[in-house]
């Protein structure tokens, strides 16, 4: 088949299969259209179609519901009088953070020889909660994606909350809402280095300092430590977007739309234009912007009809989120257009592409840390996949992990949408104040993937009881289950890469001098002003005259408040008519995001096809020809390696023997394992912890690929006399340590001590005297 004609094949079975996910997704659509109308009919207004009311109870009821529904708009229309007030005065004040504690400001980056609008905050305890300034400190990472800084720390139940009542000092990184001129991505990455420098000089006692990235905040962390890699702890990224050209494609709904809008727009050069019609600054406004119209019934209606349905109570709640959800921050035009080249649509971070400064590159190969990942399968804006599959690209294989020493863990969450991840009280209660317990358990885990498991029990008083484990997972199988298309999804998004690159060359010779010379800072203020989201806070305030009779209206409304319950008749027909206008705006959405899908395919795939494809198929035969794992670098490193080391090769190797069948790894054993190492310690190597998880995984792997010769070839890795001594003493120790005494051992583990014990034997007579009976 000629070049010509393969690529015409290969086009026309792509369009054939976008065209038939668009049906699919449009059938799907009008189902979950028709079943909530008739859902909402038969939940609130079927009864009284088979039980009709009488004449005088419909006109008693109407009189009662029109006085409840004049009322109910006269307080709801007060209460978006009181978010425009607020609007106001939180712009006035200065944006300050939304946080729900107290704080100091320790460093201020505003100050620094190159000056970012970062700061440090110290979190003051709230009264009755003490620190121990000897734990680990913990520095939360905010996003910086339109709104302002505070929501890991929002309310009492959140990161910032669960950490302190664990006896941790908490350090918050900020950010003011105008930037310093200038600043850049790369100098807000050496400000937070700065940061958390200073956080260890203020506790030089403790283990270094745990980082906690939400959203945007995530690859905030993954920057910082793998630039610094030797002066963070154990990183936690919540719902942070890694590899942004991930998605679910999954089938039966519309697939994270979000992912597809920069190829739509034609690349990277809105988000230039948008800045220079700011004079050079950014307005994030247009960030929350797009995360609206992801939602459209809840933007538009849900969130409005639940305040005006519960009025009387909801009002404060509605204030406290609006509060945050409302205070818009700028960026300069380098630092969102270094966002979107190199993340959004260049998706750079994990291939090692993104500069550092002074000539290096971010390689996150040289993390040296544990890594927490959360996400939840109910966040269609950082679905798992965007999660996770850096992990894929970064390391390749569980094998490479290990190799490196590096521990990695999941934790996935089931429903909760992408603000529920840094907001929920319920998930601050469960999944954070879970990591944060087991966070020095993890560091103790050996090298590799691992998924964590938080099981919910009552306890002897009624309180939810948690205990956690750890499953050990193949990157491989991971991989294959998220990615159902086997990635292939993502290769158009090299198209819009391509087709991005030149959008932006073309924009800056031609209309970007134009642009910039017409734009001013009067023209950029007054636009901001007039942002919609900004307009309508502010023009339902008290600033608008046309609403000065509305306070006093509903200070009238209040002292003579006819409510009706909500198992009226009319107020049960007012909630089927609400649900059905949900239904209609969430029909909208599916078939905007199903044609959205499916315009990007029908354009980015097929140039992907018609230019790329080959370059691809090329590689992958390659790639094919290297299935053997033993033929990889680190496997063959490690193999080549299997008769060099010395005691803490020859321990490590040992654990690696009784490991290997591990399929959970309850927290209580890790634990232990931690008693243990710190009652043993002299007889111990004397190890960094990064040192043990790179020796440990090098073991792993040469059990893995070679487990009879690694316990043949274990006597050579103690043949200094000394070594030998100290290495029979720790197992006589162990042997009689009446926390082991209990525990029952597994035929697996028999197996190991027998073999091992006939290794060594010629070599060290003396563990031939350990009682058979702690191996039975």
């Amino acid at each position: 088949m000629t070049d010509v004609a393969k690529q015409l094949s290969r086009t026309h079975d792509i369009s054939s299969k976008v065209a038939q996910v668009f049906q699919k997704r449009t059938q799907l659509a009008q189902q979950q259209f028709a079943e909530r109308v008739q859902a909402a009919y038969a939940k609130h207004a079927a009864d009284l179609v088979d039980k009709p009311l009488s004449p005088w109870d419909i006109w008693t009821d109407w009189s009662r519901y029109s006085v409840d529904f004049a009322q109910r708009s006269v307080l709801f229309w007060d209460a978006i009088r009181q978010r425009g007030n607020q609007f106001v005065e939180h712009t006035r004040a200065g944006l300050q953070p939304v946080l729900h504690f107290d704080y100091e400001v320790v460093l201020d980056g505003r100050a620094f020889d190159k000056p970012v609008n970062y700061a440090l905050l110290r979190i003051v305890p709230p009264q009755g909660v003490t620190v121990d300034p000897k734990r680990r400190p913990y520095v939360v990472i905010d996003p910086r994606a339109g709104h302002g800084p505070g929501i890991g720390g929002f309310k009492d139940d959140s990161q910032v909350g669960v950490a302190l009542r664990e006896g941790h000092p908490v350090y918050f990184v900020m950010f003011y809402p105008e930037p310093e001129p200038g600043q850049t991505l790369l100098d807000v990455c050496a400000a937070e280095a700065t940061f958390v420098r200073k956080v260890r000089e203020l506790h030089p006692e403790s283990a270094k300092p745990a980082i906690i990235g939400n959203c945007q905040g995530g690859w905030a962390a993954m920057m910082l430590a793998a630039a610094h890699p030797d002066d963070t702890g154990p990183i936690v990224i919540n719902g942070a977007p890694m590899s942004y050209w991930g998605g679910a494609w999954s089938a039966g709904e519309g697939d994270n739309p979000m992912r597809y809008s920069g190829g739509n727009l034609g690349g990277t050069w809105l988000a230039s234009l948008t800045a220079d019609l700011g004079n050079g600054v950014f307005d994030g406004a247009y960030l929350v912007d797009n995360f609206e119209g992801l939602n459209p019934a809840n933007t538009f209606w849900d969130k409005y009809y639940h305040v005006f349905a519960n009025v009387d109570t909801e009002p404060p709640r509605f204030l406290e989120f609006e509060r945050w959800w409302g205070g818009f921050y700028l960026m300069n035009r380098e630092e969102i257009e270094w966002i979107t080249q190199n993340l959004f649509v260049g998706n750079k971070l994990w291939s090692g592409e993104v500069k550092a400064g002074a000539g290096k590159h971010f390689d996150l190969r040289e993390l040296k840390v544990p890594i927490v990942l959360f996400a939840s399968m109910g966040d269609n804006i950082t679905p798992p996949q965007q999660a996770f599959n850096w992990v894929a690209d970064v390391y390749g294989s569980t094998d490479e992990i290990k190799a490196r020493g590096q521990v990695i863990v999941g934790l996935l969450h089931e429903d909760i949408g992408h603000l529920g991840i840094f907001v929920s009280g319920k998930v601050a209660k469960k999944e954070h104040a879970q990591i944060v317990s087991v966070l020095k358990s993890i560091e103790a885990l050996p090298p590799g993937l691992y998924g964590m498991k938080i099981t919910e029990e009552k306890g002897a008083d009624g309180k939810p009881v948690y205990d956690v484990h750890f499953e050990e997972r193949r990157l491989e199988e991971i991989t294959a289950r998220l990615n159902r298309f086997k990635r292939a999804d993502e290769k158009p998004f090299e198209a819009v890469q391509a087709v991005s690159e030149f959008n932006q060359r073309a924009y800056e010779l031609f209309a970007q001098p134009l642009v910039q010379a017409l734009s001013n800072e009067y023209t950029a203020k007054l636009g901001r002003e007039f942002h919609p989201l900004r307009f309508q806070r502010w023009a339902f305030s008290d600033l608008n005259p046309w609403l000065a009779w509305l306070k006093p209206a509903a200070g009238m409304v209040e002292a003579g408040r006819q409510a009706l319950g909500p198992e009226s008749p009319s107020r049960r027909v007012e909630r089927m008519m609400s649900e059905i206008v949900s239904a209609s705006l969430d029909y909208y959405r599916a078939m905007r995001d199903a044609t959205s899908e499916a315009s990007f395919f029908q354009t980015y795939g097929n140039m992907f096809g018609l230019y790329m494809a080959d370059r691809h198929e090329a590689e992958a035969k390659v790639q094919a020809q290297r299935v053997d794992p033993r033929e990889l670098p680190f496997v063959k490193e490690a193999l080549a390696s299997i008769e060099k080391g010395g005691y803490a090769e020859a321990l490590t190797r040992v654990g690696a023997l009784l490991g290997s069948d591990d399929v959970q790894i309850p927290l209580a054993r890790i634990e232990l394992k931690a008693e243990l190492a710190k009652d043993y310690a002299e007889l111990l190597p004397d190890l960094a912890p990064d040192e043990w998880r790179r020796t440990r995984g090098e073991q792993d792997i040469i059990v893995r690929y070679a487990r009879e010769r690694a316990i043949e070839t274990l006597p050579k890795l103690l043949d200094e006399r000394a070594d030998r001594e100290r290495f029979l003493v720790l197992v006589e120790k162990l042997a009689a340590d009446p926390r082991l005494l209990g525990r029952k051992m597994s035929a697996h583990d028999r197996g190991v001590i027998e073999a091992v014990r006939k290794a060594l034997s010629a070599s060290a007579p003396r563990l031939a005297a350990v009682k058979k009976s702690q191996a039975s």
